[in-house]
């Protein structure tokens, strides 16, 4: 399959049509919008000189959106978290509690997602866990002189990264197609004796293991757990070989842009439109319709139900279905929402009187007991008073 990727930025729609155009003449081709935050960074970087030498930084750029399209998270990790669109107020806070939080976000969704050990370029090898920058090219150098690795023991003969390196890295790079089916999973080397005790179990080679989902889910966890691997450990396993090299990242969605609507003056109260969150704050979320204007959808119009704070409702990437309210195109500002269908009804009846129910209880009350305490209480209080 062919694929156009087209940068969402100034002229996206017009390049579009012209796609669009294009495949109608040319079968098995696709186009697909994608961002182009960053794009520009990237491509004036040291390391995008380093990558494409002789190439004009105009077509560095085009050829970083397009590998976005193949692989949006090896590319963007060359990319300063900052210069990626993290919101309108990430100049008010502290700029180096930001940027630490933003590697530690970046280096989670690495290491969840894994690495392929003989595809990764050195940015992206750098923010496994363990790994540093200086290790990660050591690695890719290691890779280019001697070949692919086959092993993940084969790390161990790479400058600069020893026993403890390899300990907290190797779990999450993978080598396909190698030596060991293990290592093309998230199991980390050092509980491979685990599996030889699962292998033995089922009496079975790996091959016949991995993917079998029916016959693993027979085998008992806690039979193969010791003091240095507990119960959850062996879980995980199992579950890694259920499903050997799995993308835990969702199915890739775009939006689906409504022709004839390529500007902010096309716009009209009451369309519905289909858009991409491309920032959401706590007053609620800015949303792409391709019209080179994003519309905000305030935090009261994105559900029937109440809502504090639009980061509870959506995400950044979300595509979301929103009703135009109103348009100013003298000041740029579209306002959205996202309230298409009726309210849920209630599903009890009209809301009573509570006192009136009160009322209604105290009156139906003929427990004897609690009366002739009344009676006592009222006849002690009179004596009282006379």
């Amino acid at each position: 399959m062919n694929l156009i990727a087209i940068g969402n930025g100034t002229a996206s729609r017009e390049t579009d049509k012209l796609a669009a155009d294009l495949m109608k003449r040319i079968e098995g081709m696709q186009r697909i919008v994608v961002s182009e935050a960053g794009a520009s960074v990237y491509s004036a970087s040291e390391y995008a000189s380093q990558e494409m030498p002789n190439v004009d930084v105009s077509l560095r750029g085009a050829a970083s959106i397009a590998r976005r399209l193949q692989d949006p998270l090896a590319e963007l990790v060359k990319i300063d978290p900052k210069s990626i669109g993290v919101g309108q107020y990430q100049h008010d806070v502290n700029q180096s509690e930001l940027a630490r939080t933003l590697d530690t976000v970046v280096e989670d969704c690495v290491n969840r997602v894994g690495v392929d050990l003989n595809t990764a370029s050195a940015p992206l090898l750098s923010r496994v866990s363990g790994l540093s920058p200086s290790v990660a090219k050591a690695v890719v150098q290691w890779r280019e002189s001697n070949g692919a690795f086959r092993n993940r023991q084969q790390l161990l003969q790479v400058s600069g990264l020893g026993p403890k390196t390899f300990e907290q890295s190797a779990g999450f790079l993978r080598i396909r197609d190698g030596d060991n089916p293990l290592d093309m999973t998230g199991v980390h080397p050092e509980t491979y004796p685990v599996v030889e005790k699962i292998l033995q179990a089922a009496s079975k080679p790996v091959q016949e293991i991995m993917g079998r989902a029916e016959m693993l889910k027979t085998l008992r966890p806690e039979l193969f757990a010791n003091e240095k691997f507990g119960v959850i450990t062996v879980k995980d396993i199992l579950g890694e070989l259920e499903k050997p090299g799995r993308d835990p990242r969702p199915d890739f969605k775009v939006a689906r842009f409504n022709d004839g609507v390529d500007d902010i003056a096309d716009l009209q109260p009451g369309m519905e439109l289909e858009g991409t969150v491309s920032n959401v704050a706590a007053f609620g979320a800015f949303v792409d319709l391709g019209v080179h204007q994003d519309g905000l959808v305030h935090v009261s119009q994105l559900s029937h139900k109440f809502v504090t704070d639009a980061r509870e409702v959506v995400k950044t990437g979300d595509i979301v279905k929103v009703k135009v309210l109103e348009v100013d195109a003298a000041r740029k500002r579209i306002s959205l929402t996202m309230k298409l269908g009726a309210p849920a009804q209630r599903r009890d009846g009209p809301r009573e009187n509570r006192f009136e129910n009160a009322g209604r209880g105290q009156r139906a009350t003929n427990n004897p007991a609690i009366g002739g305490a009344m009676q006592g209480a009222f006849a002690k209080l009179q004596g009282l008073r006379k």
